[in-house]
């Protein structure tokens, strides 16, 4: 029986990806540098750490990893404190409530950085439903690494098998299924390029999963 639902954040409790792209983007002018769309969506799940060390070997930039990802991170935080239209993703705070309430250990396997998930969850008033976050920045490597995954079912205290991983992205169902976690692809038009077709369920709305459907889910 399932026992812990892992949740990924950004584009499946919150759609930060336009606040990440244009902090990107703003980043790419200014180190004049031009990243295509491809590979741009290759990096979604990656830690904005990872991201810079590819970006610092293909384009050979002269600044430090420590000091882009800080730059990238002022502007990001500039662009969310001034992002008014910021919203919970259609109906995944029922869902978050409904685990909860049910008894269902809910925790964050993210891989944006801690400020960063905590400025979501302050916001958005998350902190009380979650035992557990787990930052992608703790770790050397990012998805589809398992390390996020592995770590978050650890500090659950739940083995893999009674666990379920809800990801957006290629790299985060390719961690979750290298983890051995049930994942249950989010595919919503907020996420682009991304393969599905490792995931074990794909949904489309989150009004398609709760606490009864979760917790017969049979592997």
């Amino acid at each position: 029986m399932i026992q812990t639902v892992i949740f990924d954040m950004d584009g499946v409790i919150v759609d930060t990806e336009p606040v990440h792209h244009y902090a990107y983007n703003q980043q790419f002018k200014q180190l004049n540098i031009e990243v295509s769309p491809e590979m741009y969506a290759s990096f979604t799940g990656n830690s904005t750490k990872n991201i810079f060390e590819k970006l610092k070997v293909q384009f050979n930039l002269e600044q430090d990893v420590p000091t882009l990802v800080e730059t990238k991170r002022s502007l990001f935080n500039e662009a969310f404190d001034s992002k008014e239209d910021l919203y919970l993703l259609d109906g995944v705070e029922e869902l978050i409530k409904d685990l909860h309430s049910n008894g269902i250990q809910l925790v964050l396997g993210s891989s944006s950085a801690k400020v960063t998930i905590n400025r979501i969850f302050n916001r958005f008033n998350l902190h009380p439903y979650f035992t557990h976050i787990v930052s992608g920045e703790d770790f050397p490597k990012s998805k589809p690494h398992p390390a996020i995954f592995q770590h978050a079912a650890y500090l659950a205290q739940t083995p893999v098998e009674n666990c379920i991983v809800i990801e957006d992205s290629t790299n985060g169902i390719l961690a979750a299924k290298a983890a051995g976690i049930y994942c249950i692809g989010y595919d919503s038009f907020h996420s682009k390029m991304q393969d599905y077709s490792n995931a074990d369920l794909v949904i489309r709305h989150f009004n398609e999963l709760n606490f009864d459907k979760v917790r017969t889910i049979k592997k």
